[in-house]
């Protein structure tokens, strides 16, 4: 058997080959082959890329090379920053990259290094996405982006690139449901709807949080009215119980939602 190659058997008996080698005393396997040609060439290229520090990842083509791009993203990683991650992350100063595809690259702070280090993003229906405790758990929610929020009117990228997922270049414009905040020559105001069979005015209000609340209270409202939507009600960090109750009993809801029938 070829060096760095391994056979072994599926379920219903065929063979297969795997490929490792060994790097800076980490074992680290290169993945599964139908021949072992194959499995050596991927063998040989593993060990050219962590020998060879002028081999980057502009230099890899799908076409040529046997191992895949992300592969080549933890090798190179591993060679040049001497830390290796399961997931194609490539360090920078102050700041990783994750590389989606050789094309597709995100950026995020070091903070978050450890959660995409064991996570693997994936991207579906143009949504970026994770598997976390089962669930899909879509990456925008980290940075408070609601499910459904709208780009450019309730959060946006500062420098205008999408990829950048790094805190600071993150502007949350909206952060609850209903609530769209509005600058009226300066004066900032934040606008409540909710939807039923069309939206719904709750009402204008002076801060954020009155509006976040606002728009709890029509939900309640709707929900002993019998109506049969599942809204998702905002949660207000920060706010003790005995607040937030002071806040809702003075908020006034119009006749129109009160006195909807389903």
């Amino acid at each position: 058997m070829e060096k760095g190659v391994f056979q072994a058997l599926k379920k219903d008996g065929s063979i297969y080959y795997r490929a490792s080698f060994t790097f800076q005393n980490k074992h680290i396997s290169l993945g599964s082959f139908p021949s072992q040609a194959l499995a050596h060439i991927a063998y040989n290229e593993a060990v050219s890329l962590s020998h060879n520090s002028n081999i980057t990842l502009s230099d890899y083509k799908p076409e040529v090379h046997t191992l895949s791009f992300s592969k080549w993203v933890t090798i190179i990683n591993f060679r040049d920053n001497h830390l290796y991650f399961k997931t194609p992350i490539y360090l920078r100063p102050k700041y990783f990259e994750y590389y989606l595809t050789q094309e597709l690259i995100l950026k995020f702070d070091v903070d978050d290094l450890f959660f995409y280090s064991t996570h693997t993003i994936m991207k579906r229906g143009g949504h970026l996405f994770v598997a976390d405790y089962g669930m899909q758990l879509n990456i925008l929610n980290r940075y408070g982006i609601k499910n459904f929020a709208v780009p450019g009117k309730d959060y946006r990228f500062v420098n205008g690139d999408d990829t950048d997922f790094r805190y600071k270049n993150i502007d949350i414009i909206n952060r609850y449901y209903g609530v769209t905040k509005n600058d009226q020559n300066g004066r900032i105001r934040y606008n409540v709807k909710i939807h039923i069979n069309g939206d719904f005015f709750i009402g204008l209000f002076r801060t954020e949080t009155e509006a976040a609340i606002a728009y709890n209270k029509a939900v309640d409202i709707l929900s002993e009215r019998g109506i049969a939507i599942r809204y998702t009600k905002n949660y207000i960090d920060g706010m003790n119980a005995k607040d937030y109750m002071e806040q809702y009993e003075k908020i006034k809801i119009p006749e129109k939602i009160r006195g909807y029938n389903p």
